[in-house]
């Protein structure tokens, strides 16, 4: 599609994120724009921009992506993509998006902006993250239910609705999610 249109040469592809990440450390080939597809054999967009940032390799991406899970699109905007577009629209669009990035714009699908920086802690309420910071903290239901002066019963009936609000099915995964969060949000203020 892109070799067809006069208005861009094709200069390479690859087929990985690893000779992706590869070419841009060698600086071959040279290009103003790369096209890459969210899911590679190796590696997913997330975890190219991730190691171009760590690597501190400049390039500027177009993510082409078949999920239309806005997910993607809002880490792809966390880690600093200039262009966005999905596989299944009109191929106009990644024609206009090439074309608005190549002018030094940035070209996503529109998203609520201001929920960019929404991650599933941001729904919880003050006491769901201290009961959050405390099951980190490795507290059973049962020194939880005595500090808090509350029942074990109501202590689970409180997990339950935060596992909910998480998306989460237990402790280990609300855990997990606890630490990745916290972990990013030291990422972005570092």
């Amino acid at each position: 599609m892109i070799r067809r249109d006069s208005r861009f040469e094709m200069v390479g592809s690859v087929q990985t994120g690893e000779a992706f990440l590869d070419s841009i450390a060698q600086g071959q080939p040279a290009f103003d724009i790369a096209v890459l597809g969210w899911k590679l054999s190796d590696m997913d967009g997330g975890m190219v921009l991730s190691e171009l940032q760590r690597r501190k390799l400049c390039a500027r991406i177009v993510i082409f992506s078949n999920d239309h899970d806005v997910a993607i699109l809002k880490q792809c905007v966390h880690l600093g993509v200039q262009g966005f577009c999905y596989q299944f629209e009109d191929p106009c669009i990644l024609f206009e998006t090439l074309i608005a990035v190549a002018h030094g714009r940035i070209c996503v699908p529109y998203v609520d902006v201001s929920k960019i920086n929404e991650s599933p802690l941001s729904r919880l309420t003050p006491r769901e993250r201290e009961l959050l910071t405390v099951l980190a903290d490795g507290w059973t239901n049962l020194q939880i239910a005595t500090r808090t002066g509350i029942s074990e019963n109501t202590v689970k009936y409180h997990l339950k609705n935060l596992y909910d609000k998480l998306d989460v099915r237990n402790r280990a995964m609300a855990v997990g999610l606890f630490a990745s969060e916290k972990s990013r949000g030291s990422q972005r203020s570092s």
